[in-house]
């Protein structure tokens, strides 16, 4: 029973960490590519952000709980939902307010959709199991890049990822994870 406790308050503290850290750095990449970029279609860009740095932390830390597999499947699976989970907290905020639940259903699938459609490219992109390093980050990032710029634009999207510096924020949250998750695997195995 107290094992069971154990691994259950572990995986809380992952995934409070990790989700934490994932707002925080999708927060991050939003605000430099809004300060930058005119014309970009706001959404997107906080869709297409969320899906990506969900994804790249869930791969941290199936590298950090190498070690740990009662935690690493349980953790990983939350993060690789944060962004729809995310997006019922936002239409529980709309319901609240008394919007039309007809409107929203139709929207809410629509919208639904769309996010997994970038989940499962961001993790066709992103290896399970694979930590995304800098030159991979630097790789995958130029097609999210790509992918919230507006069309039209003089430089190319690796162009425009290196000038805003979005690599080494990503990548340092990224490092963050990764080390806490080797953290609170190394006390999984003494405890």
């Amino acid at each position: 029973m107290a094992l069971e406790n154990s691994t259950t308050l572990q995986v809380a503290r992952l995934t409070a960490f990790a989700t934490l850290g994932t707002l925080s750095a999708t927060q991050a990449l939003i605000g430099r590519v809004w300060e930058a970029l005119e014309g970009v279609d706001p959404e997107r860009l906080a869709e297409e952000t969320l899906c990506l740095v969900a994804t790249a932390t869930a791969r941290a830390l199936e590298v950090g709980l190498q070690a740990a597999s009662a935690l690493r499947q349980a953790v990983v699976a939350a993060l690789l939902e944060l962004p729809l989970t995310y997006r019922d907290y936002l239409l529980g905020e709309v319901l609240l307010e008394g919007e039309d639940h007809r409107d929203l259903e139709a929207a809410g699938q629509e919208v639904y959709s769309r996010l997994e459609r970038m989940l499962t490219f961001y993790q066709a992109h992103l290896p399970a199991g694979q930590f995304p390093g800098e030159r991979l980050l630097a790789e995958k990032m130029a097609l999210w890049m790509g992918r919230i710029s507006p069309p039209g634009l003089p430089e190319l999207p690796q162009a425009r990822m290196e000038r805003l510096d979005v690599v080494p924020l990503l990548h340092a949250h990224l490092r963050l994870v990764l080390m806490f998750g080797r953290h609170v695997a190394a006390e999984a195995s003494v405890g």
